[in-house]
């Protein structure tokens, strides 16, 4: 009994040996350098079902999947401080440490890419997760074949959740625009009647211009007008988000200019390099989380505004106070700021532009449908404007710092003599507006990347919203940052980036024309002067 139960034990053992020997030869085979041959290696590792092929179709869309030259065998990579590690795809052992000249990547092409994305979703379809389930239904609809169709028809019955019921029946219907009967291709694009998928367009395209049946071609043809429609709708409401995201942007840059220059009449030119300061906060900090991507953007966010509202301080105490009441002169000393600013983060920065990580909980987009997502990032920036303004309104409305900003902004002499500080009150504003300016670099640094040039990008545009919106309100800063920010949007399809803000430009010069103290004029002697 014992002979027989160890020959039967050797017997799996080589069994599963000779499984693991006989895929680990299938890989080998995505040497070839020929792409046809690897599309058939593909399809055979797909029928294998082994259950690392999963592992294995993603490592290759992943490029991670090399071959040892010497060895003419294929693993895993992962690069490991400069060093090029090896390991098992079937088991992952470590195979060993290996140079650049030793190893060479797997390259697939498009049609490869588009095989395994397809089998990837096969694979997902019976997954616990709804979103899984979802997500992989979709990624079908191009790439579809009777198999799938098949497979798909059976989940119909089974799944229990609408949405991805719904996507099963539409990938369905994708699939029945090509049934050889007319009336199923009809029934199919009723069902499809102003769907947003960009694959049910090109589907309907064909049929609308090919298809030997008239009534087939007239019902595309209505389909066609329908998603047309649609299209166009969500397309301007898609440019509408772009246009709030970037007035965003402009309103954290110009709300901490529209402060200063509403108390204390001064045109900061260093105000960009401000911006620019928090942004580089933002690359330190990453800097020294590494291992925290996630929360070091929510700690650059107080970091940010404490460093760029302290170098505000500075110059405000250092330049600025001492050249109260001469606006050229001021102007002309902080735009030296700007430079010398400027040229200190180029000594320890260096001028090459610097990339801030986003955090996963920031990537990818809210998909509302096959026309219109929404990108997570441009989405907290929204928030996070709005946000802050409301806490800035509060602040200026509800303390008794912002009782005094007001007071000094109104009238600073009558202020003076009823006991306010107005020289602290300066400091104070300048060092506010500063911090805020910090933030916006924050923000802009999950837009772009961070460079000594940053802020310059945004100072005009700044000093365009606060002139639109008036001098020392934030409403006005509010409105207008959002609103130049969608006019720009709007216009750039049609005009161009550049003459787009050359257009907003002429507008705001005829505005002030009519109305030189903006959408919202402050009040108070300061504002009469």
């Amino acid at each position: 009994m014992k002979y027989i139960l160890f020959l039967l034990i050797g017997f799996f053992s080589l069994s599963g040996y000779a499984d693991e020997s006989s895929f680990q030869n299938t890989l080998n085979q995505l040497i070839s350098k020929n792409f046809s041959t690897r599309f058939q290696v593909i399809e055979e590792i797909i029928d294998s079902e082994h259950p690392r092929t999963k592992f294995v179709l993603q490592s290759l869309l992943k490029n991670k999947i090399y071959y040892i030259k010497h060895q003419k065998s294929v693993a895993l990579m992962l690069k490991k401080d400069g060093k090029y590690v090896l390991s098992s795809l079937i088991n992952g052992n470590h195979i060993g440490i290996f140079s650049k000249r030793e190893i060479k990547k797997i390259g697939i092409n498009n049609k490869i890419r588009k095989k395994i994305k397809a089998n990837l979703s096969i694979l997902d379809l019976a997954h616990s997760d709804k979103l899984v389930r979802l997500k992989s239904v979709k990624n079908i609809y191009s790439s579809i074949n009777q198999d799938t169709f098949n497979i798909l028809r059976l989940l119909e019955k089974t799944e229990h959740d609408i949405d991805v019921k719904n996507s099963i029946s539409i990938a369905i219907n994708i699939y029945n625009l090509d049934n050889k009967h007319a009336s199923e291709r009809i029934k199919a694009i009723k069902y499809l009647y102003g769907n947003l998928e960009p694959i049910v367009k090109v589907r309907l395209n064909t049929l609308a211009s090919n298809d030997s049946d008239k009534e087939v071609r007239l019902a595309a043809t209505v389909s066609l007008k329908s998603i047309e429609s649609k299209t166009n709708v969500f397309k301007i409401l898609e440019t509408l988000f772009f246009g709030m995201s970037y007035g965003s942007v402009l309103i954290l840059a110009a709300i901490g200019l529209s402060i200063t220059f509403g108390v204390m009449g001064v045109i900061n030119m260093a105000h960009g390099e401000l911006i620019m300061i928090g942004a580089y906060t933002t690359y330190v900090v990453q800097l020294l989380m590494p291992n925290y991507i996630g929360l070091s953007v929510l700690v650059a966010i107080p970091a940010a505004f404490i460093v760029s509202g302290l170098v505000g301080v500075l110059i405000e105490r250092g330049i600025i106070r001492h050249l109260h009441g001469r606006p050229l002169e001021t102007l002309l000393a902080t735009f030296g700021v700007s430079l010398v600013l400027q040229q200190a983060v180029r000594t320890i920065f260096s001028p090459l532009n610097r990339s801030v990580l986003t955090p996963d909980w920031m990537s990818g987009s809210l998909e509302i449908n096959g026309i219109l997502s929404l990108t997570w990032n441009r989405l907290y920036i929204i928030a996070f404007c709005l946000i802050v303004f409301l806490v800035l309104v509060m602040v200026l409305k509800k303390t008794s710092l912002g009782l005094q900003v007001r007071a000094v902004s109104q009238d600073r002499n009558m202020a003076r003599v009823m006991g306010v500080r107005s020289n602290w009150v300066d400091a104070m504003t300048f060092g506010l507006g500063s911090g805020i300016a910090g933030i916006a670099g924050v923000a802009l640094s999950q837009l772009t990347n961070v460079g000594p040039n940053l802020g310059q990008a945004y100072i005009i545009d700044s000093f365009m919203v606060v002139v639109f919106g008036g001098v020392g309100n934030l409403w006005g800063t509010l409105l207008g940052g959002f609103g130049l920010g969608i006019m720009n949007k709007l216009m750039e399809p049609a005009v161009g980036a550049v003459l787009a803000k050359v257009l907003i430009l002429i507008f705001i010069i005829l505005f002030i024309q009519n109305r030189p103290k903006g959408l919202f004029p402050q009040k108070g002697r300061s504002g009469e002067n």
